[in-house]
């Protein structure tokens, strides 16, 4: 499991900065798992909806290093504000890798002052342990 979680920050990491994957958290999540690892994973088709998933093993507090944190958020939709949610990966010290307008890395908790498109802010849900993740049957 180590160096799975070691791929995926490492992979992730890379990307600090890049635009690429803007408004696409989950993309970036799993991508940074997947192709790090060579393997696929099967979530949900909005951060909300692969939280919900997962919810059997959503723990709060400070999220532990490889695991996925989520938030919900309200996000831009042709038919207006719809709760996609929001996602990113744990670096195990408080700090949370993902993708907002560029590739970042902020706390887990101040992600809550970042202000969406819609002019929502994401609300802290918790985190699964990345074991929980790879659980996840099609």
């Amino acid at each position: 499991m180590e160096k799975l979680t070691e791929n995926m920050i490492r992979w992730a990491e890379s990307k600090l900065g890049s635009t690429k994957y803007a408004g696409w958290c989950l993309a970036f999540v799993e991508d940074a798992l997947e192709v790090s690892n060579d393997i696929e994973i099967f979530g949900g088709d909005s951060a909300k909806e692969s939280c919900e998933m997962y919810k059997d093993a959503l723990r709060g507090g400070v999220p532990e290093r490889g695991s996925f944190v989520f938030y919900d958020c309200l996000c831009p939709s042709e038919n207006g504000p719809v709760n996609w949610g929001h996602c990113g990966i744990s670096l195990g010290d408080g700090r949370v890798i993902h993708a907002w307008d560029k590739v970042r890395i902020d706390d887990y908790l101040e992600i809550e002052n970042l202000t969406a498109l819609t002019g929502d802010y994401p609300n802290y849900l918790g985190w699964v342990p990345l074991e929980r993740v790879l659980n996840q049957k099609p």
